[in-house]
């Protein structure tokens, strides 16, 4: 597509009161920037999905959408999570742009990247990741907690997108193709990889946040890190049987070693060396079923079928 594209920029938000004005402020003064240079079209607009929240974020949404006609809201009855709030601006959007660049509310993902985005569309790459070229603006454990996580899942499947987070663009086509995606435990930056088609990668430094509480503490970081792995690969089950082949094997030593000593004559004394390998076995034992039981878990969800947003509230829809 040569010509200038209908953009939508969807912003996921929970309880961020007295950040939503300048986030929308900065991505609006964006959108007419690139609308100046003929990147898109002067009716490209802001989607605002609130995930939830409990403070004044969504009267703040519905002043913005009051004030500006290119700013829309979506409120969810409940908080239903980052990536299902990114579904709900995803599928909703999707008739309504030529592209859906998808950024946090704390614009710690540089905004000023989104017009580079663009014009990697128009070169022909219906998806452009944006890639995290520097950390620094995080503490040390975080940064080698975030290298080693995408090291694995880099190493668990192979199409992963190194630092990359959920700042994106996808061409509407593509967003069509990941509605078809009906699983209920969703990893949006190991879908869009899978989906394919032509796509290319745009390089920014994490800022700092301006304003406002990370919505992401380190519990619910673990917890999407492992969201990650066991919605987009086997891999833990395979290493699950790994380990039980290991084990079977080292038992199997003991046990040669033991008929070893007895028929040699040597006591095998100590109850202390007994208790350890019992202990260590058990765990190893309990830490396998806890990952097929994490599988188990996911089947269970998938099985129900639940929605995984529900809309309550739309502001300056078409």
């Amino acid at each position: 597509m040569n010509g200038p594209v209908r953009a939508c920029i969807i912003i996921p938000c929970l309880n961020e009161q007295g950040v939503i004005t300048g986030t929308c402020d900065v991505l609006l003064g964006e959108l007419k920037r690139m609308s100046a240079e003929g990147l898109v079209t002067e009716n490209s607009y802001v989607c605002v999905v609130d995930d939830g929240s409990t403070d004044g974020t969504w009267a703040e949404i519905t002043g913005l959408c009051e004030r500006d006609p290119h700013v829309r809201g979506i409120k969810l009855s409940a908080n239903f999570g980052h990536q299902n709030a990114l579904i709900a601006g995803l599928f909703t959007q999707r008739t309504q742009a030529d592209v859906l660049i998808t950024i946090d509310a704390d614009l710690q993902d540089d905004a000023g990247t989104i017009s580079e985005m663009v014009r990697k569309h128009r070169e022909g790459s219906l998806v452009v990741y944006g890639v995290r070229s520097s950390r620094e603006v995080d503490i040390l454990p975080k940064r080698v907690a975030a290298w080693v996580y995408y090291q694995v899942l880099r190493w668990m499947n192979e199409r992963s997108i190194f630092n990359h987070a959920d700042f994106r663009l996808a061409d509407s086509r593509v967003v069509a193709e990941l509605e078809k995606f009906g699983e209920a435990n969703l990893y949006l930056r190991g879908l869009f990889p899978i989906i394919g088609y032509p796509s290319a990668q745009v390089f920014y430094e994490r800022k700092e946040r301006t304003a406002g509480d990370s919505k992401y503490p380190y519990r619910k970081l673990i917890s999407l890190a492992w969201q990650g792995i066991t919605s987009i690969t086997t891999t833990p089950l395979k290493m699950v049987f790994y380990t039980g082949l290991l084990m079977s094997l080292l038992a199997l030593a003991i046990a040669a070693w033991s008929v070893w000593a007895v028929i040699a004559g040597r006591t095998l004394q100590g109850w202390f060396s007994t208790t350890l390998i019992i202990l260590f076995f058990s765990s190893v034992n309990m830490i396998s079923l806890g990952v097929i039981g994490e599988y188990v878990g996911k089947i269970y969800k998938e099985v129900k079928a639940r929605p995984r947003y529900i809309i309550e509230r739309v502001t300056n829809a078409s």
